[in-house]
């Protein structure tokens, strides 16, 4: 599933803020691995995607709503500040073919480029799980690069291994995903 979450509080995309939401999908992927995982993630302005897999429509609303609140409770905790965190309801769409996956995860990893415009011509989102796909085309230069800022990437245990064919092998089907991609709308 792709899953799209717009928040009232901004701006998302600063050291504190994405430092809580990132201990809330800790406890997420801790809690409810079983039923509800979150495979890849990225933090923009004003909101956040997701790819996560789900055992069933029940599973994933209960886990966006158990991440969900989560998240709101610990930023506004963090910030000293009150009242709604979430601009409104989560919105998912399910992704059911190789090429849909593949056309999600640009969608979600590259977003940054979408919002930053020329700026971000090329690279890796550190408000995003990014630093830990593992379906990168690199070359040898951007590989050694991509090593050295490794230890301020997300902890491991802020995404969920993929359990389904579709999410470990294919997507792949459709190519590696290159770091200068654009994202488009998914498919």
């Amino acid at each position: 599933m792709h899953v799209t979450l717009r928040a009232a509080f901004r701006p998302l995309r600063s050291q504190r803020v994405f430092a809580t939401l990132q201990r809330s999908l800790v406890e997420i992927a801790r809690r409810h691995a079983e039923r509800f995982r979150v495979l890849h993630y990225s933090v923009q302005f004003d909101h956040l995607h997701l790819i996560a897999e789900a055992a069933d429509a029940r599973a994933l609303s209960r886990g966006v709503q158990g991440l969900t609140i989560s998240m709101a409770r610990r930023v506004n905790r963090s910030l000293g500040r009150r009242g709604s965190f979430w601009a409104d309801r989560f919105h998912s769409r399910p992704l059911e073919s190789p090429r849909a996956l593949r056309n999600a995860l640009v969608y979600v990893l590259a977003n940054f480029r979408k919002h930053a415009g020329r700026r971000f011509p090329a690279g890796i989102d550190l408000y995003s799980s990014a630093v830990r796909f593992d379906g990168w085309l690199l070359t040898e230069a951007q590989r050694r690069s991509l090593e050295r800022i490794s230890p301020r990437a997300p902890p491991d245990a802020s995404v969920a291994r993929p359990r389904t064919w579709l999410a470990r092998l294919g997507w792949r089907r459709h190519g590696l995903i290159a770091l200068t991609e654009q994202p488009k709308r998914p498919s």
